[in-house]
């Protein structure tokens, strides 16, 4: 009886979520990865303006150690975030890393280079999901054609620069 109740409280675990959390972090997003999957949740928003499917977790906006997260640059705030719903509706000039450098110091400019073919590379310090430390962060965003959403996705990366990344989101 001890065993069945165990069994159900960890399907429950899975069910609702709290396990996704613990076991993301496993694995490492890669760039090629987050401008493929950023592109991918930019072409189903652009088709179904769907803003709410990138709230879920687990879902396949969620991977390795990133997640799709998304801006409304009309409205000038967070739109979806699974990993941190506190921070949806926030107005993106007060979005600040764990050093408090703010973001988006200039939401029209920065709504402006995402939405152009090759997107933009934004830098900040964040904690990775399941850990408590922050970490460097390089966040790729890129417009939703047809809607006022920017998709984004980043990578805990201490080596790479946003020269080389815009090069390689600029050619793939």
């Amino acid at each position: 009886m001890i065993h069945r109740g165990i069994i159900l409280v960890l399907l429950g675990a899975l069910y609702f979520g709290a396990l996704p959390g613990i076991a993301i972090g496993q694995e490492k997003a890669t760039s090629q990865e987050v401008i493929a999957k950023v592109r991918e949740a930019a072409a189903a928003l652009s088709k179904n303006s769907d803003v709410a499917q990138f709230n879920k977790r687990p879902s396949p906006w969620v991977w390795a150690d990133t997640y799709i997260f998304v801006l409304d640059c009309d409205k000038r705030v967070t739109a979806a975030h699974p990993m941190r719903p506190d921070l949806i509706s926030t107005p993106l000039a007060s979005v600040k890393d764990v050093k408090a450098k703010n973001l988006y110091p200039n939401p029209a400019h920065f709504c402006e280079d995402a939405r152009k073919p090759s997107g933009v590379w934004i830098e900040y310090s964040w904690v990775k999901p399941g850990d408590t430390a922050p970490s460097r962060k390089i966040s790729f965003a890129m417009g939703a054609a047809g809607t006022p959403y920017v998709v984004s996705a980043g990578i805990f990366d201490d080596a790479a620069t946003i020269a080389d990344l815009s090069k390689l989101s600029t050619t793939q």
